[in-house]
């Protein structure tokens, strides 16, 4: 074989290598992700978690997340964002806003990666991902063929698939009971955090003998149906505290009880007082 005819098999094997190495890359990078912090619209590989029975019932019984007021994340809120080619619209005000469809769920494939808000996604928790709603708003989502619902909370963008409405953590799928199958019907409703409640301890009698200060907390108790604690002074008297008391109807009903029994006007101490310490009880 000639020299020329040699260089050229050998010209001719580095193009196919080179050829081989490009189309390997190119298939890596069509089988990534090329939107960061957005799911895939279809989940090759994704997967349950191994957990033994024990766990998942464990997640069946997981309480709802704390529904409170949290600013905006930095990341994922648009206005308009792009996927694939489509671009999505985040609301501007998600209050009342409810929507009927199909939920699915997405797993191991994820568990740890960060999510549109730029938090890590966690399985294990009550989360979801929405393509419109603010990051992150609180919704609460019924599975309309068993009756099941928890409340989630939004933290990421998806499902990028036309027929689906919501993207649920594998916790969230366990504890409405679908996490067997890949989609389920549910109707979500965004749910808003309630104004807090302010509290108040009952101050009803005072005395200087720890005996009549013992007979009146018994005897409160009974009448009022509320626990009763009793409180030394640094002045030595002993107080009677009730409650706490929500405000509003359920204190004025208490100082009715006390007033009609005779003990006078109760004093109301805002449970965000430090009256409970012996050492600050006149200071609010």
């Amino acid at each position: 074989m000639s020299n020329t005819t040699t260089q050229a098999l050998q010209y001719r094997r580095m193009a196919i290598a080179g050829l081989l190495i490009v189309t390997a890359v190119m298939l890596t990078g069509c089988a990534g992700n090329p939107y960061p912090g957005t799911k895939p619209v279809f989940k090759p590989k994704d997967a349950a978690p191994r957990i033994s029975a024990q766990t998942e019932a464990q997640l069946a019984r997981l309480p709802d997340p704390q529904v409170k007021s949290e600013p905006r994340s930095k990341r994922g809120n648009g206005p308009v964002y792009t996927v694939l080619g489509k671009s999505y619209r985040v609301m501007d005000d998600a209050r009342g806003y409810r929507q009927r469809g199909l939920a699915s769920w997405y797993g191991t494939k994820f568990h740890g990666r960060l999510t549109s808000s730029g938090e890590p996604y966690d399985i294990y928790k009550l989360t979801a991902a929405h393509k419109h709603l603010p990051i992150p708003t609180y919704v609460r989502v019924t599975n309309l063929r068993n009756g099941r619902s928890t409340i989630v909370r939004v933290n990421d963008r998806g499902p990028f698939h036309d027929k689906r409405i919501i993207d649920l953590s594998y916790a969230a799928a366990v504890k409405l009971g679908f996490q067997n199958q890949g989609t389920t019907e549910v109707m979500m409703e965004v749910v808003q955090p309630q104004p807090a409640v302010r509290q108040y301890l009952v101050q009803a009698a005072s005395f200087t003998e720890f005996a009549r200060a013992d007979r009146s907390q018994k005897d409160l108790e009974q009448r009022t149906g509320l626990p009763g604690v009793i409180l030394k002074t640094p002045d030595g008297y002993y107080r009677v505290q009730l409650g706490p008391v929500n405000a509003g109807a359920e204190v004025e009903a208490v100082r009715a009880k006390l007033l009609a029994a005779n003990y006078g006007p109760p004093k109301l101490i805002p449970t965000t007082c430090l009256a409970a310490r012996e050492d600050s009880v006149d200071r609010c």
